[in-house]
């Protein structure tokens, strides 16, 4: 009597497993290009040491929440911010783009068991990951320049890890709304008014009372910026709790959208 052979089916990816190919893969092709790591992660450093620290020597102390800090300081923990915020940006917009129009390595994708929800949840992954490794390394260089003061400062990585998920979010969703590389052109209009005007270089407090300053204050970088602010200064108020359920409401959001973008530009 003849036997049946049987053959191994493979078990189902799980979305945890998905997400970790897909970051394997970018990891992968990115570990040739590692010096692209570097622009990201030394504007804020150069930032730091021409603003902060030369303009630094002209002010002996800067006011925070009553209490006094080197203006170094103060604008360190921005910086900070803006190292998450910059990683998340490039990948989940130029990378993101490229893959979508002109690779079409999603499509390539979707002809294995990886699902558009896969896809998000991977490359918002790696944006993630690329906005963390920028503020690792930035909050190293604080530690050394000697510019945190509280332990608080312990919660500063994983704060910088939700400013990059919640950027990476929201910047792969308007990316698929993006039709050329000219569009880019906005996504560069939008970057700099939001590094220069949220509290980066001084206090929200200069906008005075106004409208303008209440625009500011719902900024997504200001609440980051005001988060890491809080934790490496240790002056910890209710305006972090704001910014956190912000930040997270502000990437789950994005990660919504992205989903019903890639089904709807790559399954219709």
């Amino acid at each position: 009597m003849a036997t049946l052979s049987t053959t191994a089916i493979p078990a189902p990816l799980t979305p945890t497993g998905a997400a970790r190919l897909l970051v394997l893969r970018n990891f992968i092709v990115y570990k040739a290009a590692w010096k692209l790591f570097l622009t990201g992660f030394l504007e804020p450093v150069l930032y730091l040491f021409s603003i902060g620290i030369g303009v630094g020597q002209l002010i002996d102390t800067f006011e925070f929440h009553g209490e006094q800090v080197p203006y170094a300081a103060f604008v360190a923990p921005a910086m900070l911010a803006t190292s998450a915020f910059n990683g998340a940006l490039l990948d989940s917009t130029f990378n993101v783009f490229f893959k979508l129009k002109y690779e079409k390595l999603y499509d390539q994708m979707l002809a294995t068991p990886l699902t558009t929800g896969d896809i998000a949840r991977g490359e918002i992954a790696w944006g993630l990951i690329r906005g963390s490794v920028y503020s690792a390394a930035f909050l190293v260089v604080m530690l050394v320049m000697g510019l945190v003061d509280s332990w608080w400062a312990v919660l500063a990585l994983p704060a910088a890890v939700l400013i990059a998920f919640a950027f990476s979010a929201v910047c792969m969703a308007l990316t698929t709304w993006m039709k050329s590389w000219q569009d880019f052109d906005k996504i560069t209009l939008a970057q700099m008014p939001l590094f220069l005007f949220s509290a980066t270089f001084f206090p929200v407090e200069a906008f005075g009372d106004g409208v303008l300053r209440w625009v500011v204050e719902a900024t997504p970088l200001y609440r980051g910026v005001v988060l890491c602010r809080e934790l490496t200064t240790g002056v910890v108020t209710w305006e972090s709790a704001v910014s956190v359920v912000y930040l997270v409401a502000m990437g789950i959001a994005g990660l919504l959208v992205v989903r019903r973008r890639l089904d709807k530009l790559l399954l219709t």
